[in-house]
C-alpha cells in the first residue's frame, strides 16, 4: 500500500510568498500625503556658501552708466529723426494797468500780463514747443527772468532765437496749432492779426498756423478773468 503524503500547511513559514502577496504586504515607501522633512539649514550656513556678488568699485570695473566717460569718449549724437514734436504751455497772471499782448499784437483790455519780458504768452509758449521738439532747455533757462537784459523784451526776440536754432538743427517748421484760455476780452476780431505776425516771425505760411482762443466757462483764475494761459503743439521737419 502506497504510503500518503501529509498534508502541507498553507501558513508553513518554509514557503515562500507569493509576489502579488508579497506586494499586499510589503510597507509602502512612499506616501502620497506626506514628503520628507527637509534638512534643516540655517541661514548662516546658506549666506557662507553662496559666493558674494561681484562689486564694479572692488575690481576696479566703472558702472555702465560711465563706460564711455572713463573711456574718454564723447556720447553718441542724437538720433537724426525725419519729424520732432513739441509741446508747450505758458501761464501768466493778468493785473490792471498792464498792456496785453498776444502773438505780438497789442489786444485792447483793462487788464495785462505781469512778467519780466512783455508777458507774451502766446509766443512764449511757441517758444517753449520750437525748444522742446528739439530737446533743448525750456525758455526760462535760455532767457532768465533773472537777466536785467530781459526786463520788458519784446517776445519775438525769443522767437527769432528759437527758429535759428531749429535751423542750425537741420529742421523747419511743419505746423502750429495753439489755444489761448482765457475768459476776456474776446479774440474773435484779433486772431487774424494774430496768425500773421505769427507767421511772419516763424516764417511760416498761415496755412499751417493755427490758432484756437477758449474761455474757461468762469472756473478757477482763468475762468475769473485773473489769468490767461495757452497750450501750443509744433512739429518740425527735417530739411
Amino acid at each position: 500500500m502506497a504510503a500518503t503524503a501529509s498534508p502541507v500547511s498553507l501558513a508553513s513559514p518554509s514557503l515562500p510568498r507569493t509576489a502579488p502577496e508579497a506586494h499586499h504586504r510589503a510597507p509602502c515607501r512612499r506616501s502620497l500625503y506626506f514628503s520628507p522633512r527637509p534638512v534643516a539649514t540655517s541661514a548662516l550656513s546658506l549666506r557662507s556658501s553662496r559666493p558674494p556678488p561681484p562689486r564694479a568699485a572692488s575690481v576696479g570695473i566703472p558702472v555702465v552708466a560711465d563706460v564711455g566717460a572713463a573711456a574718454g569718449l564723447s556720447p553718441p549724437p542724437p538720433p537724426s529723426l525725419p519729424f520732432r514734436v513739441g509741446h508747450g504751455f505758458d501761464l501768466h497772471r493778468l493785473e490792471p494797468g498792464l498792456p496785453l499782448i498776444i502773438g505780438g499784437v497789442n489786444v485792447p483790455h483793462d487788464r495785462g500780463c505781469e512778467a519780466h519780458s512783455d508777458g507774451d504768452v502766446l509766443l512764449h509758449c511757441v517758444v517753449d514747443a520750437i525748444l522742446g521738439a528739439l530737446g533743448l532747455p525750456d525758455i526760462g533757462q535760455i532767457f532768465p527772468d533773472s537777466d536785467p537784459k530781459w526786463k520788458g523784451a519784446a517776445s519775438s526776440v525769443f522767437v527769432k532765437e528759437a527758429v535759428k536754432l531749429m535751423h542750425e538743427a537741420g529742421y523747419e517748421l511743419g505746423n502750429v496749432d495753439a489755444t489761448l484760455i482765457l475768459q476776456k476780452p474776446k479774440l474773435s476780431p484779433h486772431k487774424e492779426s494774430i496768425r500773421a505776425n505769427l507767421c511772419d516771425l516763424l516764417g511760416a505760411h498761415p496755412s499751417v498756423v493755427n490758432i484756437k482762443a477758449k474761455t474757461h466757462e468762469k472756473v478757477d483764475s482763468l475762468g475769473e478773468n485773473r489769468s490767461i494761459a495757452a497750450h501750443t503743439v509744433v512739429l518740425l521737419m527735417r530739411k
